[in-house]
């Protein structure tokens, strides 16, 4: 028993420190902590290795655009808020997104699909390209929202985490299963914190 679960474990071992540091990351996500962004960006390195083997090829591509989007919330949290009246740099605070962005994103959400599911269905060999699309498509439109932080990315975040617990349980990856069910919870709580946090700028 000790034999295989070691085995097990060095196995899967690029997919374990990724699950802990995803743990970390959305963590630091419900703080609004500036290092969300770098542990963010450990994170998706290490899932481009596992969503490749497992042949989640748009999660894959979703992963570069992670590393990408951390580089840019990590510059848009630290230099987007607006500065004081003696030219010093606030903090960018948690805001709800305007109702005519929200269209905007719902529009450009389904594009990002419909090209995904084209890439998917013409050009790769997935096994699950409708659910994979959309849950791409759906985490682009999020991690955008949180390097701006609007606070309805979490509610985004709670059907996509559930939606991908799912998907990794059809391709037994049990460590990501597990990591998915917990951000489900951790997005709850953090839409919760956030909201929190509107209450006490008004």
């Amino acid at each position: 028993m000790t034999e295989f679960l070691t085995a097990w474990l060095w196995e899967n071992k690029i997919e374990l420190i990724g699950a802990l540091l995803g743990l970390l990351y959305i963590f630091f996500s419900i703080k609004q902590h500036i290092l969300t962004w770098p542990t963010g960006l450990f994170t998706s390195l290490l899932y481009i290795i596992v969503f490749y083997q497992s042949g989640f090829y748009a999660d894959m591509g979703l992963q570069v655009y992670y590393v990408a989007i951390s580089i840019y919330g990590w510059y848009f949290w630290l230099k987007g808020g607006k500065k004081s009246s003696v030219g010093q740099q606030k903090k960018l605070l948690a805001r709800k997104t305007p109702k005519k962005l929200l269209i905007n994103l719902l529009l450009a959400t389904i594009v990002i699909y419909a090209i995904l599911l084209f890439i998917l269905l013409n050009f790769t060999n997935s096994t699950v390209p409708y659910m994979d699309s959309l849950t791409t498509a759906l985490s682009i439109t999020a991690t955008w929202m949180l390097a701006k932080k609007f606070i309805e990315h979490w509610l985004i975040w709670i059907f996509v985490d559930l939606l991908s617990a799912g998907l990794y349980i059809h391709k037994d990856l049990w460590p990501t299963v597990i990591l998915f069910l917990v951000y489900t919870v951790m997005a709850f709580l953090g839409y919760i914190e956030w909201k929190k946090d509107l209450k006490e700028q008004n």
